[in-house]
């Protein structure tokens, strides 16, 4: 009885626009997570290629989607968060779909660039959207919210997608496809608008106009800086997603199997522990939050050139996990407070690099460290990597973290005004 009084008690303090965003968040998250985990695996297997020709599929793949955010970002602030969305989700279906049908190893790599655009050109729409429907001092929080869901969708998509992939590949796409459609019709049934409406007098941007507002975004030289070192910390976080599994198994013989339960009890630890960890920490200066999550990293991380039990592994990932939900809602919601109303499409898009950068120099670079060093060396050379970040965070914390728009949130937030709306 009490945790649904609590449970209750956290829906009714946001606005129900939020929950619509996130329900539909959640159920295209489980289309996607059912094909994602398995699409390296479809490659190999389809085409008869190796990892080396799948990797070059999937850095195209993201390239492209970091050009799809940065076309969605200016679009976003010139169209609207809602067009967007709705376009993004129709045309990833479409193309995705098409990929099942391809049988030339070839035509994987324009396919993958298309896709890649598509997939990505609403993602700066929804990051938008949630900045747009919640006050500054309820954005880390909300965003915290939305991991949790991202990570349900992870235990739940690829739990269905290894049977389906059993059966048949073709299936993950389409199901996928059906999923994201779904998707763009509740969201065009029951999601309003929330792009702030110009104020009097004010004229619309050109399209010239609109994307010439990177430059303007690449002249905030805070913003640029917290950019750079969020780049550097996450370039240490993506090797939990790729280099971790070769080191394990190569070094210290550990199967797939227990790899995989290692980031199972990540997720478990993020749903379970995430939005009380956003509650605790939200009357907390975020970049000075930013330097500890990146010390967690630095022990996490830095944990693995030394330990060989599988206990301490878990260990080393529970406290890489505990940064992960210090830093990830955080950092969503103070590039959202960098960003000016009218730009935040562009922003969001930016910010983008945050990902884009490590996942696409992380795996070769790490590839290199591992065939040809001390592969432990790879794990100190990423603890390091995050404590210059977390010296970058601080030197931040310095000098806006009296700013207005990075101030914590108050001890006792009330409610939101819009929680009804």
């Amino acid at each position: 009885m009490k945790l649904f009084s609590s449970v209750k008690k956290v829906y009714n303090e946001f606005p129900r626009r939020f929950w619509g965003v996130t329900g539909v968040s959640f159920i295209d998250s489980v289309g996607a997570t059912l094909l994602f985990p398995f699409f390296a695996l479809y490659i190999t297997q389809k085409f008869s290629v190796g990892m080396t020709e799948a990797g070059l599929v999937l850095g195209t793949f993201s390239v492209a989607s970091f050009i799809g955010g940065l076309i969605g970002g200016a679009l976003t602030d010139r169209l609207g968060r809602k067009k967007l969305i709705l376009f993004g989700l129709v045309a990833s279906a479409i193309t995705t779909l098409a990929l099942g049908f391809v049988n030339e190893f070839t035509v994987l790599f324009p396919l993958a660039a298309i896709i890649g655009i598509f997939a990505d050109v609403a993602a700066p729409a929804h990051q938008a959207m949630i900045a747009d429907i919640l006050p500054e001092q309820q954005r880390q929080e909300g965003f915290g919210i939305m991991r949790v869901v991202r990570n349900l969708a992870w235990i739940i998509g690829p739990s269905i997608g290894g049977f389906i992939a059993n059966v048949d590949f073709l299936w993950l796409f389409i199901i996928d496809a059906i999923v994201s459609c779904v998707a763009a019709l509740l969201f065009f049934m029951f999601i309003p608008e929330t792009k702030p409406a110009l104020h009097e007098g004010e004229k619309p941007e050109t399209m010239r106009q609109t994307f010439g507002g990177y430059v303007r975004v690449l002249r905030d030289t805070p913003f640029v800086w917290f950019i750079v070192a969020m780049v550097l910390m996450t370039l240490v976080y993506s090797q939990m997603y790729n280099s971790l599994s070769v080191f394990l198994r190569d070094v210290h013989k550990l199967l797939p199997q227990g790899y995989g339960f290692l980031l199972t009890v990540s997720a478990i630890l993020v749903i379970l522990f995430q939005f009380w960890t956003s509650r605790k920490i939200k009357t907390r200066p975020p970049f000075a939050l930013m330097a500890l999550g990146s010390l967690f990293y630095v022990i996490g991380f830095g944990m693995f050139a030394f330990v060989s039990a599988y206990m301490l592994f878990m260990a080393a990932i529970a406290i890489v996990t505990i940064g992960e939900m210090i830093t990830m809602p955080t950092s969503s919601a103070l590039a959202a407070n960098f960003a000016p109303e009218a730009m935040r499409g562009r922003y969001m898009a930016v910010f983008g690099l945050v990902w884009v950068v490590p996942f696409a120099v992380g795996p070769t670079a790490a590839g290199i460290i591992l065939d040809n060093y001390d592969p432990n060396l790879l794990w100190l050379i990423g603890g390091a990597i995050c404590a210059v970040a977390a010296l970058a965070f601080y030197a931040l914390h310095l000098r806006l973290g009296k700013h207005a728009r990075f101030a914590p949130a108050a001890q006792d937030t009330q409610a939101s005004p819009t929680a009804a709306s």
